[in-house]
């Protein structure tokens, strides 16, 4: 009974020791430069041959780190390390073939006649397996010998731990994070530098429905969800593939064949069945969302590839597979191009604040349609990139107004507006000025003030400026929307509602905007002189807004037809290419010389 206890017992050892070795992710894994100059360092003192960091498995003794040795493992049985790791002590062979344990064994058959080595052993009390090293003539060693051997093994456990313990295992999955993706893929690179591989981005959950969800359900909802997640890819793909926890919620995985190249149909199809894997795992009442993973799917090849990009570009897959019906998506190189743009554009439009001559400002007369007669101008930017040329409004402004930069961009352009505005108001011009902002300027708390001192410097009356926004930024909630909104209106500057009509459905705002002026948008005007429908629900825009005490005006008037239409309709504003493009002041000047 007591005998049938002890073997009970020392399997149950040998099966934890077995889990903590897989737990910390080292079999079977590349060869790693960390580990590799240790064994260097051991061959060179005590001048043998052989040097290896070798963990002992359930059947064999593979080898971490080795040198002067060709083969990566060797059976358990008659292993000199796997006695190191059943004795829990430094082991010394001086001569194999005096052994009567060793002197028929796989070692000893291959011309190994001297073994030295250390236990590698955890803090908790498992033994790993050995820093050995060994050599083809019979050898003793010294005291000394043996306190450098003991170092050695101390120096290869603090380097497993290091690696468990700093940065390269998440705590709550156990997988390996995205710095031991880097640090694996850089060992890959040196053992098989040009194979073919693909890297699998997987997003179990998108970042912003993440987000929303911590916020309601705190920070800790979705660590069962991860949990799960990362057991079942584990299962999956099985106990030798390494899956990686690069983000929350988010994994990663390299795939890979020793024998022969990869096809694209084989990763989506791996990606296919990942996808499948996660979508239908339960999750039980308490979890009050849908899961919708996602893959990326991204071909590199080792040692071409800087791995972090190659992280970014199986990102990018992913999150272009939210357009896909299937959930899954290869890279596209145009798309990452046009991230690249994006990216380029965000980051020179910071210089472009700063370098005199890259951002200008064109203006755009607003014509009266009772007397003909130009009556304001819209204030537009335009931007002349050092090295991409003229961007476009359209693709910067969009960057930008979702960037902290949305503040300096309307600075800027409320600055050189005022000034010029100033100019034509010291000549005598009665042109009101019309600036676009946003509602992050709003919540600028020095916003007012700023603009009152902007114009006070340049003796601008404040009725000479008209400040253009969205109707999503008028009827914003924010308690400082809503004061620098009171400030503006009781500074007597007019406001008017952007691109009306393209917002919000209900109509009651109307009652509520402290707005003065109603810019129909020019996706409504562009068919007014070819459908019967268009002049219909403009000229009722117009009756409404100007019984509701606003001022109208019709953006994007292209024709001389839409001109006279929108005259008929009783519309007060005309802006758009009849009247005049965007152009610079002094071709707007010379523009009202001509009229």
């Amino acid at each position: 009974m007591i005998n049938g206890s002890h073997i009970s017992s020392v399997e149950e050892h040998e099966r934890k020791r077995l889990s903590k070795l897989r737990q910390l992710n080292l079999l079977d894994t590349p060869p790693s430069e960390s580990f590799d100059r240790i064994t260097r360092i051991a061959s060179e003192l005590f001048n043998l041959p052989i040097a290896a960091v070798s963990l002992t498995d359930e059947n064999r003794q593979w080898f971490k780190s080795r040198v002067g040795i060709d083969h990566w493992e060797i059976p358990r049985s008659k292993a000199c390390c796997g006695e190191v790791a059943d004795l829990s002590r430094v082991v010394v062979i001086p001569d194999l073939l005096e052994s009567p344990h060793y002197r028929d064994s796989p070692l000893a058959q291959s011309g190994i006649r001297f073994y030295a080595g250390a236990p590698l052993q955890t803090y908790d009390g498992y033994l790993l397996g050995a820093m050995c090293v060994l050599g083809n003539e019979p050898r003793s060693v010294t005291e000394h010998e043996i306190s450098m051997l003991k170092d050695l093994a101390a120096m290869v456990m603090a380097q497993i731990e290091l690696q468990h313990a700093f940065g390269r295992l998440d705590p709550l999955t156990g997988l390996s994070n995205s710095s031991k993706f880097i640090e694996d893929l850089e060992d890959r690179a040196r053992d098989r530098a040009g194979v073919s591989c693909f890297a699998l981005y997987i997003e179990l959950i998108d970042i912003a429905e993440m987000h929303s969800l911590q916020r309601v359900l705190g920070p800790a909802c979705l660590d069962d969800v991860a949990r799960e997640a990362a057991m079942r890819l584990q299962l999956e793909l099985g106990v030798g593939n390494v899956i990686y926890q690069v983000g929350p919620c988010q994994y990663a995985y390299i795939l890979e064949s020793a024998e022969r190249c990869l096809e694209e149909s084989e990763a989506l199809a791996t990606a296919l069945r990942l996808r499948q894997v996660l979508s239908s795992m339960p999750l039980g009442d308490a979890v009050p969302f849908v899961l919708c993973p996602m893959v990326g799917v991204a071909p590199f090849r080792l040692g071409e590839n800087v791995p972090a990009d190659i992280l970014r570009t199986s990102h990018s897959a992913c999150q272009a597979a939210r357009d896909s019906e299937t959930g899954v998506s290869l890279f596209s190189s145009s798309l990452d191009e046009q991230h690249f743009r994006r990216f380029e554009l965000i980051n020179g439009f910071r210089h472009a604040l700063e370098d005199v001559g890259q951002l200008q400002l064109v203006y755009q007369p607003r014509v009266s349609l009772a007397t003909g007669r130009c009556v304001g101008a819209e204030a537009l930017i335009r931007w002349q990139h050092p090295t991409l040329g003229s961007i476009s409004p359209d693709e910067f402004i969009s960057l930008i107004e979702h960037t902290a930069m949305v503040r300096p961009l309307t600075d800027w352009v409320l600055r050189h507006a005022i000034r010029q505005a100033a100019v034509w108001h010291r000549r005598g011009r009665v042109l009101q000025m019309s600036v676009n902002i946003s509602a992050a300027n709003l919540g600028e708390p020095d916003f007012s003030a700023r603009l009152e001192r902007y114009l006070a410097e340049q003796a601008l009356p404040v009725g000479a400026l008209e400040l253009e926004l969205t109707e999503s930024a008028l009827i914003s909630n924010t308690r400082t929307a809503r004061e620098a909104l009171d400030v503006l209106v009781n500074a007597g500057i007019r406001l008017a509602i952007d691109d009306f009509g393209t917002g919000y459905s209900s109509l009651a705002y109307l009652q509520k905007v402290p707005a003065d002026v109603v810019k129909i948008d020019r996706s409504f005007v562009a068919q007014i002189d070819q459908q019967a429908r268009s002049q219909t629900l403009i000229k009722a825009m117009i009756s409404m807004a100007q019984e509701l005490g606003y001022h109208v005006v019709a953006e994007g008037v292209e024709t001389q037809e839409s001109y006279r239409i929108l005259q008929a309709l009783g519309c007060d504003e005309a802006q758009g290419y009849w009247m005049g493009r965007p152009m610079t002041a002094e071709a707007f000047d010379d523009w009202l010389a001509a009229r």
